[in-house]
């Protein structure tokens, strides 16, 4: 059986100086979706140990700004990053930003996997969701949002629920995705502001 650090993208992130091999992952989407055209702010949910928040930073221009949100530590400090280290729930972003909205909100949470299918679906839907509730209250009309889900029974519920919010959701499950994962991600465009 290959080893964890035997993976040929864990080898390439370490070469690379990123935190993790998941950065790929972003890259690949990005190519395929254009994702950081006319972005300067972004919210990157469940960003330890911070690959995607490196991938973003190569992306923005020096004046943009990353907001980053995990309950672990980032493995790095950056003038761009503004780091949150608590619940996604409990983020209060305009305290930090005033009324700006963000562009695109990313999410490549997972639970913690138990083994058992339906419990690690449930519990992968639950952070998805999470993801989108914060997606729908700090994102700007028109704007984008990338969430990681696994899948199972609640795949189409979570397809239909992003649907009511963005014009455009397409799937993707990049190449640098390890074989034996059930995660796929969703990019929907085209936030549409919920009516009050």
């Amino acid at each position: 059986m290959r080893k964890w650090n035997d993976d040929p993208f864990t080898k390439k992130a370490k070469k690379e100086n990123y935190e993790a091999r998941s950065i790929y992952k972003l890259e690949e989407i990005d190519k395929r979706e254009q994702l950081f055209k006319g972005v300067h702010r972004v919210l990157d949910l469940g960003a330890a140990p911070g690959s995607w928040t490196q991938y973003c930073l190569k992306k923005l221009a020096p004046e943009d700004k990353v907001v980053a949100v995990d309950l672990a530590p980032l493995g790095f400090i950056h003038p761009q990053v503004i780091f949150i280290q608590k619940p996604i729930e409990e983020i209060d972003l305009v305290s930090i930003l005033g009324s700006e909205k963000m562009d695109l909100v990313l999410s490549d949470m997972a639970p913690k996997t138990t083994g058992v299918h339906d419990t690690d679906v449930a519990r992968s839907f639950d952070l998805a969701s999470l993801a989108l509730e914060a997606a729908c209250k700090f994102l700007k009309p028109g704007g984008s949002f990338v969430v990681k889900l696994f899948m199972g029974e609640s795949f189409e519920e979570y397809r239909k629920l992003l649907r009511t919010h963005f014009e455009q959701i397409r799937i993707l499950r990049p190449e640098s995705t390890r074989k034996h994962s059930r995660e796929v991600f969703f990019v929907a465009k085209g936030f549409r502001q919920p009516s009050k």
